[in-house]
């Protein structure tokens, strides 16, 4: 009889653990995924870095990148283990989103969300099609969890509204995201220039979005201060530290509102003349805010999928032997259609 394989150990070792443990089980105390997703070149992987540590230059996140962290919990105690995904490309690659999330991990699992607020006009298609996209899967996920462990998928829905307080007035009003979320405006060096009516409007705007998702919304910049605290809550999501209770909401400051301690009254209403009201045919309050956003920040009609670049002409995964060997077979590809083409002329 043929000995197994490692990859074939490996499996049955995995499958043992789960089964040792109860019934759905597919994570380990002390494993928690944080998955970025954003705007493209909006910081995702400069946030990532100083979360982790890491004094390196930021690269271009190409499509699906993973790295983790560790963390002490004391001595001779396992360290907590931090699985990073981030996802580039901002909305062109939304088919990879599938990827992390999964029955096994998605009980510790969280979302940033990294909006870039130096580029108003795209912020509300990048944010409205990436949390569409992530809620769905994330929809099928539990779904498909319920089949199995309908007490786990259980648990996960009453964990949505965790954050909210039970008399709080916008209960019924709002709907959480089935998992923690995290909205994060970067580059708000270049957004604290904007002009003020605009700064009110995009402020008001992503609170009653983070409001409405029960998430928590900050403003960050390469301000080492700024860096720090947004460093806080990611170590939150990763580890389980201590959630910060502070909170700004002063529209000339970093916006920094942990979820659950924002309110509709406080937000106030969509920022528009009194007589553009009734313009306006909206069939929810989110689209009503969507429609007075676009109003000011109207969308670009870009095709996203032109902006992701050939991985084979990024110099940062250059390998002479192979990039050789390519443009000589493009030349015989080119060579074999120009006379295949000059055959048929003479037909």
């Amino acid at each position: 009889m043929p000995s197994e394989t490692l990859w074939e150990i490996a499996k049955a070792e995995v499958e043992e653990r789960r089964s040792g443990g109860s019934e759905g089980d597919g994570v380990e105390i002390g494993e928690k995924s944080v998955f970025f997703i954003g705007s493209k070149n909006g910081g995702k992987t400069t946030i990532i870095l100083r979360c982790l540590d890491r004094d390196e230059p930021p690269k271009p996140t190409l499509a699906l990148e993973y790295t983790y962290g560790r963390r002490a919990k004391g001595h001779n105690i396992p360290k907590d283990i931090a699985h990073f995904w981030e996802l580039g490309g901002g909305t062109s690659l939304l088919d990879l989103i599938s990827i992390p999330i999964t029955s096994d991990t998605l009980r510790t699992f969280s979302i940033v969300l990294v909006l870039d607020l130096s580029k108003p006009n795209d912020l509300w298609p990048t944010m409205e099609n990436l949390l569409q996209a992530t809620k769905l899967n994330v929809d099928k996920v539990i779904m498909k969890l319920g089949k199995k462990n309908s007490k786990a998928a259980s648990e996960m829905r009453q964990k949505m509204w965790s954050n909210m307080q039970k008399d709080h007035p916008d209960r019924e009003l709002i709907d959480p995201f089935p998992i923690p979320l995290v909205i994060i405006g970067s580059k708000y060096d270049i957004f604290q220039d904007f002009d003020s009516e605009k700064r009110k409007v995009i402020c008001k705007t992503l609170r009653f979005v983070a409001h409405y998702y029960g998430a928590s919304l900050m403003f960050t910049s390469k301000s080492e201060a700024l860096l720090l605290k947004i460093r806080g809550v990611i170590n939150q999501l990763a580890f389980g530290i201590n959630k910060s209770k502070s909170i700004c909401v002063d529209q000339n400051k970093p916006l920094f509102i942990t979820a659950g301690l924002d309110s509709l009254s406080q937000i106030g209403s969509p920022p528009l003349p009194d007589n553009d009201i009734g313009k306006f045919h909206a069939r929810s309050p989110m689209d009503l805010w969507k429609k007075v956003y676009e109003k000011l920040f109207p969308p670009k009609s870009i095709n996203t999928l032109k902006d992701v670049k050939d991985p084979a002409q990024d110099p940062q995964y250059a390998e002479s032997e192979v990039d050789e060997m390519r443009i000589q077979k493009d030349q015989e590809l080119r060579a074999g259609i120009e006379t295949q083409q000059c055959e048929g002329k003479k037909w």
